[in-house]
């Protein structure tokens, strides 16, 4: 593969695109890449950050006719808002920790990946879109960030694990996509997230209490 190839292998998907448009994906991937970095470090500008980049994929999902993408994107939009509040939120004076999951919140986590399957199933059949490998995968992915979402807003540490696989299989299916410059965020959050993960965890046993 040459240089040229490559290049065209970014660039052809964009041919009919408008320059806003390229610009508004740019824009997210950049926004969504400070997002998760800001989640590394358990900054709450996580969300605000984390909301732009989403609510403007809204827009570019839609404008690429990925109707189930659109519709994901506006679920991260709330999660993220609900998200704010929870990080916000003060109990018995201080900011909520991070903490291990539950069996109740493993079990809150299997219940979003399951209804969100399910509802992405649906999506993609009132579309008549369900007819190839990378909707299924778009299924399994859709469930694990959802559950995600959920996790990471109550500061649940296996969050990071979850991003982790959604974002492995996420890597080729939005290089087939023809979202190219996507392809390379979800690259950067696999990284970012298994730093991620690494720094919680070592904030976590930091902050258990001793015998």
């Amino acid at each position: 593969i040459n240089m040229n190839e490559i290049i065209d292998f970014f660039t052809s998907p964009y041919a009919n695109a408008t320059p806003l448009n390229i610009f508004l994906e740019l824009l997210a991937v950049v926004l969504g890449i400070i997002s998760v970095w800001f989640a590394k470090k358990e900054h709450i500008l996580v969300f605000p950050t984390g909301i732009v980049s989403t609510l403007l994929y809204v827009y570019i999902c839609y404008q690429f006719a990925l109707y189930g993408d659109a519709i994901i994107n506006i679920y991260y939009t709330l999660m993220s808002l609900y998200g704010w509040l929870m990080w916000r939120k003060l109990v018995g004076g201080n900011e909520i920790q991070i903490t291990y999951s539950s069996i109740k919140d493993m079990t809150k986590a299997l219940v979003i990946f399951s209804t969100t399957a399910v509802f992405v199933v649906l999506v993609y059949l009132y579309f008549d879109r369900f007819n190839q490998f990378a909707d299924y995968l778009d299924t399994f992915t859709t469930g694990i960030f959802f559950a995600a979402m959920w996790l990471m807003a109550n500061k649940k540490i296996e969050h990071w694990l979850f991003w982790i696989v959604g974002n492995i299989i996420s890597i080729p299916l939005y290089f087939t996509k023809g979202l190219g410059f996507s392809g390379i965020q979800f690259t950067i959050f696999l990284i970012l997230a298994i730093l991620g993960y690494q720094e919680w965890k070592k904030n976590l046993n930091n902050n258990q209490p001793t015998a």
